[in-house]
């Protein structure tokens, strides 16, 4: 708590490396690990223990829905950008515990990015600087993380798409999150994408179509979102 008092920004950093790190080597092992449950789990339950013990839920969104939803046009383009994954139809990348646990893991993932990237470093940056900048950094470092996926077996293009992807997505859930003042709908809009991943049925031309489309959605909401006042 003494870091996080003296220096908040530095505080969120050194959080996001350690699970970069953490998360990193985890997934090397499989999603489909229990380990990787586990893993997750502990870093979620602590980083809630620590909001928790501090009263930093208010602060961090996590005591509230949304604000004006009406106005927010009822997350409409969120959930458009969460349903992406499904757009090709549904068959299951493992089986078994395998699933449970890959579908747990990837719960998981979403909640302990929320809570990093537009929770302890969002709110740490609009304290010290502008929305703009709060903004645009927690976007870009949460695109620029995805980078790690080159260590854990994934292709040069695809990363590079995941990137480009996750920093738009990024400042969609930004956006939402200080525009509607909660970070639950991020939290679940983030993990039902990370589920969805890994029982989506793969087409390439059909991966890059939605990639397409949920860049559009998201840079067109985003702009609406950082337009009005609620």
């Amino acid at each position: 708590m003494g870091l996080y008092r003296k220096n908040e920004t530095l505080f969120a950093v050194l959080l996001i490396v350690v699970y970069v790190v953490v998360g990193g080597t985890l997934r090397n092992i499989g999603d489909d690990s229990p380990a990787m449950v586990v893993g997750l789990g502990v870093i979620a339950f602590g980083l809630l223990a620590f909001v928790a013990r501090n009263g930093l839920g208010q602060k961090y969104g996590l005591t509230r829905w949304t604000n004006n939803a009406r106005q927010m046009l009822y997350l409409a383009p969120l959930w458009i950008v969460t349903s992406a994954n499904l757009w090709g139809g549904v068959e299951p990348h493992y089986t078994g515990v395998g699933l449970l646990c890959a579908i747990a893991s990837m719960a998981l993932v979403g909640l302990v990015e929320e809570l990093l990237f537009r929770g302890f470093l969002f709110e740490a940056m609009l304290e010290n600087s502008s929305a703009t900048t709060a903004i645009v950094v927690s976007a870009v470092t949460f695109g620029i993380g995805h980078i790690v996926n080159l260590f854990t077996g994934h292709a040069l293009l695809e990363t590079s798409a995941q990137i480009v992807f996750a920093i738009a997505v990024g400042f969609m859930f930004t956006l939402v999150r200080y525009k509607g003042g909660s970070l639950l709908p991020c939290i679940v809009a983030h993990s039902l994408i990370d589920v969805f991943s890994v029982v989506s049925r793969r087409s390439s031309v059909l991966d890059w179509i939605s990639i397409a489309v949920c860049l559009a959605v998201a840079a067109i909401y985003s702009i609406y979102l950082w337009r009005i006042e609620v």
